[in-house]
C-alpha cells in the first residue's frame, strides 16, 4: 500500500495526495518552475532528519548530536561547489526568496539602490518589486526588455550609470533567451556595483552545459534547487572565496562575500536549517553530476525549441520568436482571449500552464495577455520532440476553442492518452 501510515493516521490527507498524483499522471504539467524529482530525493525529504535542530554550520552548531547532520551538510556543500565550479556554497536557505534576501542583507544597507529586471518584463518579485522587501527596504531601479522581448542591455547600462546601484541583479523567471552574464558583469564593474546572478530557473541548464554559467562573472549566485535542477524545494547561495568566520561583521568587500553570506543566512535571517531538505538537495546534486543529466538538459532545450517552432507554425505569437532555454511566453490576445482564459482552457484540456505578462502588457497582471510554459517536467517524464509537437497540436486546438466544453473534453481525452504513456513516479501506484 502507498503511504500506509497516512492510510492509518490521516486517510483524508492521503486521499488528497493520491488525487494529486493521479492528476499529474493524467495530465501534462508545463509550468516551467515545476519538475519531477526522483523517488530517491523524496526518500531523503521524508526522512527522520526533519526531527533534528542544527542551528549554525558544520563544526559550529548550537545543539549537540549533529555529527551526522554535519556530514550531510558537508556533502551537500562539496557537491554544490564541484558541480557549479565555485569555492563556497551555503545550502541552508529555505527557498529562493530567502536566499535573495540573505544576499541583500549581506551586501546592502536599507535604502541602498538595487537594480533588477522588472517583474512584468520577466524578472522576479525579489529583484526590486515595490510591494516586496526588495522594493520596500531598498531603492529599486528596474530595467526592462526591448519591445521584441530581449533584455535591453543598452538601457540597462544607461540606468546603471545614472543611478549607480549598490547591487545589480541579473536573472529571470519569464525570459526565454540566453543571458549575457559577461556584459552585465562589465556594466556592474563600471559602476562599482556588486552583481547577483539569480539562476533559479536555469541552474539545471547551466550545470548540464545547455546555458552559459555566471561563475567568473557574478560576485554571488543564488538558485533554487527545484525547477530545472530537479531537486527538492530549497535554495543555495554560491560564490568564490573562503569564509573567515570573524567575531565581528566583516567589511563589505568581494573578498569577504562568503563570510557576509553565511552570517546573513544564520544568524541574520534563519534559525535551524531543514536537514531533510539539505539531504534531498545533496541527492539531487549527485544526480545532476551524472552524465545522463547533460543529456536531460540538452533535451529540455531541444523540446522547448521544437514546441515553440510548432506553435509558431500554427500562427501563435511567441515572445522573442522562440527560445534558447526551457520556457517561452505566448501572447494569446491574437487568439481573442486573455492569459487567464488561456490558462483555464488549457487546464480543462489537461495541460497546466500559468498566465503571465508580456513585455509592455496593456492588461492587468491578474489577467494578462500571455501564458508561460516550458518543458522541464515533461522531459523528465521521457517525452521528446515528437511528443511536444503533439502537445502543440492540443494546445492550439484548446486555445482556439476555449469556450467549447465538449471540444475541450475531447482534447483532454487525447492528452490523457499521451500523458499516461509517460507517467511520473512509476514506482508509486495511486490505485493501491
Amino acid at each position: 500500500m502507498l503511504y500506509p501510515h497516512l492510510a492509518e493516521r490521516d486517510p483524508e490527507i492521503r486521499n488528497i495526495i493520491l488525487k494529486e498524483l493521479t492528476r499529474r499522471r493524467h495530465g501534462i504539467d508545463m509550468i516551467p518552475s515545476e519538475n519531477v524529482t526522483s523517488v530517491a530525493v523524496l526518500d531523503a525529504l521524508g526522512s527522520i532528519l526533519t526531527d533534528k535542530y542544527a542551528e549554525g554550520y558544520p563544526g559550529k552548531r548550537y545543539y549537540g548530536g549533529n555529527e551526522y547532520i554535519d556530514q550531510i551538510e558537508e556533502l551537500a556543500r562539496e557537491r554544490a561547489k564541484a558541480l557549479f565550479g565555485v569555492s563556497h556554497a551555503n545550502v541552508q536557505p529555505y527557498s529562493g526568496s530567502p536566499a535573495n534576501q540573505a544576499v541583500y542583507m549581506a551586501l546592502c544597507n536599507p535604502g541602498d539602490t538595487v537594480m533588477g529586471l522588472a517583474l512584468s518584463y520577466g524578472g522576479h518579485l525579489t529583484h526590486g518589486l515595490g510591494v516586496n522587501f526588495s522594493g520596500i527596504y531598498y531603492k529599486p531601479v528596474n530595467y526592462k526588455t526591448t519591445p521584441d522581448g530581449y533584455i535591453d542591455y543598452d538601457g540597462l547600462e544607461a540606468l546603471a550609470k545614472e543611478h549607480r546601484p549598490k547591487m545589480m541583479i541579473c536573472g529571470t523567471t519569464a525570459y526565454s533567451r540566453v543571458i549575457d552574464f559577461e556584459r552585465i558583469a562589465a556594466i556592474a564593474k563600471s559602476v562599482d556595483a556588486f552583481l547577483l546572478a539569480d539562476i533559479s530557473h536555469i541552474a539545471g541548464l547551466v550545470v548540464g552545459g545547455a546555458h552559459p554559467s555566471p561563475v567568473g562573472h557574478a560576485d554571488v549566485i543564488t538558485t533554487t534547487t527545484h525547477k530545472t535542477l530537479r531537486g527538492p524545494r530549497g535554495a543555495m547561495i554560491l560564490c568564490n572565496g573562503n569564509p573567515s568566520n570573524p567575531l565581528k561583521a566583516p567589511e563589505r568587500t568581494r573578498e569577504n562575500i562568503p563570510s557576509l553570506v553565511d552570517r546573513a543566512v544564520f544568524p541574520g535571517l534563519q534559525g535551524g536549517p531543514h536537514n531533510h531538505q539539505t539531504a534531498a538537495i545533496a541527492v539531487a546534486l549527485k544526480e545532476a553530476s551524472e552524465p545522463t543529466f547533460k543529456i536531460y538538459a540538452a533535451q529540455v532545450v531541444a523540446n522547448a525549441r521544437a514546441l515553440a517552432a510548432a506553435l509558431i507554425e500554427k500562427g501563435c505569437s511567441i515572445v522573442t520568436g522562440g527560445t534558447d532555454t526551457h520556457l517561452m511566453i505566448m501572447d494569446v490576445t491574437s487568439l481573442g482571449i486573455s492569459g487567464g482564459q488561456a490558462e483555464l482552457a488549457l487546464g480543462k484540456a489537461g495541460i497546466t500552464v500559468n498566465k503571465n505578462t508580456i513585455p509592455n502588457d496593456p492588461r492587468k497582471p491578474f489577467d494578462p495577455s500571455g501564458i508561460r510554459f516550458g518543458t522541464p517536467a515533461l522531459t523528465s517524464r521521457g517525452m521528446k520532440e515528437a511528443e511536444v509537437r503533439e502537445i502543440a497540436e492540443y494546445m492550439h486546438a484548446a486555445l482556439t476553442h476555449s469556450e467549447d466544453e465538449v471540444f475541450l473534453n475531447d482534447i483532454r481525452t487525447k492528452v490523457d492518452a499521451l500523458a499516461t504513456k509517460f507517467i511520473p513516479y512509476p514506482e508509486l501506484d495511486p490505485t493501491v
